[in-house]
């Protein structure tokens, strides 16, 4: 097998190109905003609302940087398999196959944690509302949305998410008479390094998903003019809402009854208007949109990357195939809900949320490092767009993503253990089963 060889497409199972800028747009931000609505509280509990603040800005220039330079490589490489395509293509299998899996961690156990939150916020608005039956009906139905079809998946997206946008800003305008100063710096706790390292994976969890976009690329209407644009409106649109919900929130009341719920917007509208406010339940209600739209979205994320990596030989076959009459990767579909209902089932929100950060960080590392080398192996390679002030924008992000996974897996180490050993296992598997599958697919491809 050709060390670098680009994994090839041709002849084989494509996806149909139909999305446009702003649905592009919906899908990014669709992916993220359920961050925003609940997880990154649970900061407040590790470093308080100080040290969380220092390490959202941290992550939020991780995520400027990291959007700017990962853009250059989903415009050149319009490939379903994203993150994996590029490592394949700049440095071989193995290190497409370790982006592959750091891809797919993030992306299969993002979603039973946002299951997890809508059964939490329907038990807020009913607590005759079981959290697992909403939980694993949020899997069937929008496992069953997705098999529909791409096009009409987007326009769910494109709807659900400007309700759920507008609403954050709502939300905002709200509880803005309410915050003081004052609420926001009492009770903190001192501001220290080791206190900020330990808040990164949820000030991650503002941002983390975004990326996935990365997943739908063959299936955008010109992707050379349209990736660039949504990309780059998206990571705006979602700082604006990212540290403007976290900053008020902190401001309106204590913020330390807010630190480990799973509803905390809800909570902080009880809080400053009382909890037989109307506005409580009718904000949980809408709340509802923001969580709706990142799961779909991440959805369509995981079953994209599971779809191109067993197109590819990396996973078996038979999950890259696609449904007769809707052309969507419904194996794909089914396997990552099966793996993520499991997940649900097993593990706490705080959990899952450490093990996806863990995967994008490794995902984040490869990513950078595939494209300083295809800057140097491949210099004439068509690039519709150009990071801005290379190399230190993917330097950056590839420094402050090193800085975020030792970080993780210091103050995680049980976590960061099974992550890796599951890691270290799978490559064994694909070093003794995969490689000759590949070395067939790769045949197949010619």
């Amino acid at each position: 097998m050709p060390k670098n060889a680009e994994p090839p497409d041709g002849g084989r199972q494509s996806l149909k190109a139909v999305i446009s800028t702003f649905q592009l747009w919906a899908i990014a931000v669709g992916m993220v905003i359920s961050g925003i609505y609940f997880g990154w509280n649970y900061g407040w509990a590790v470093a308080g609302t100080l040290g969380f603040l220092v390490a959202t800005l941290i992550v939020t220039v991780l995520y400027i940087t990291f959007i700017f330079s990962y853009t250059e490589l989903t415009a050149a490489i319009p490939k379903a398999g994203g993150p994996f395509s590029y490592a394949y293509r700049a440095f071989g299998a193995n290190m497409g196959f370790v982006a592959g899996f750091g891809t797919l961690v993030d992306f299969v156990l993002a979603p039973p944690a946002i299951a997890f939150a809508l059964g939490s916020y329907s038990h807020f608005l009913n607590p005759n509302i079981p959290v697992l039956l909403v939980s694993v009906g949020a899997y069937v139905i929008f496992i069953a949305v997705n098999v529909l079809g791409i096009k009409e998946s987007a326009n769910f997206s494109l709807v659900i998410t400007v309700l759920s946008v507008a609403e954050l800003l709502v939300f905002m305008g709200v509880i803005v008479p309410y915050f003081k100063v004052e609420n926001f710096v009492a009770h903190s706790i001192p501001v220290t390094a080791s206190g900020v390292f330990e808040a990164l994976p949820y000030a991650i969890w503002f941002y983390i998903a975004i990326e996935g976009v990365a997943m739908v690329a063959e299936e955008v209407k010109n992707p050379q003019r349209t990736i660039p644009r949504g990309y780059i409106l998206s990571i705006l649109t979602l700082v604006v809402l990212a540290i403007g919900t976290m900053v008020l929130s902190g401001g309106a009341g204590d913020w330390r009854l807010l630190s480990n719920i799973d509803h905390p917007l809800p909570e902080t509208l009880s809080l400053t208007l009382g909890r037989d406010s109307a506005w409580s339940k009718i904000f949980a209600s809408l709340g509802l949109f923001g969580l709706i739209a990142s799961f779909h979205c991440n959805t369509i994320g995981y079953s994209r990357q599971i779809f191109a990596l067993a197109r590819e030989g990396f996973l078996p076959s038979f999950l890259a195939n696609l449904h007769p009459r809707f052309q969507t990767p419904h194996y794909a579909l089914l396997s990552g809900g099966v793996v993520g209902l499991g997940a649900l089932l097993a593990a706490s929100t705080d959990k899952l949320i450490i093990l996806s950060v863990l995967g994008a960080m490794v995902m984040y590392i490869t990513s950078m490092l595939s494209l300083f080398e295809l800057r140097r192996k491949e210099p004439h390679l068509y690039r519709p767009f150009k990071t801005p002030f290379y190399p230190w924008f993917p330097l950056i992000a590839l420094c402050l993503s090193v800085v975020c996974l030792l970080a993780i897996m210091y103050y995680n180490r049980g976590l960061s253990l099974l992550f890796f050993s599951a890691l270290s296992l799978a490559l064994l598997v694909f070093w003794r089963v995969k490689e000759p599958l590949v070395e067939t697919e790769l045949q197949k491809g010619k």
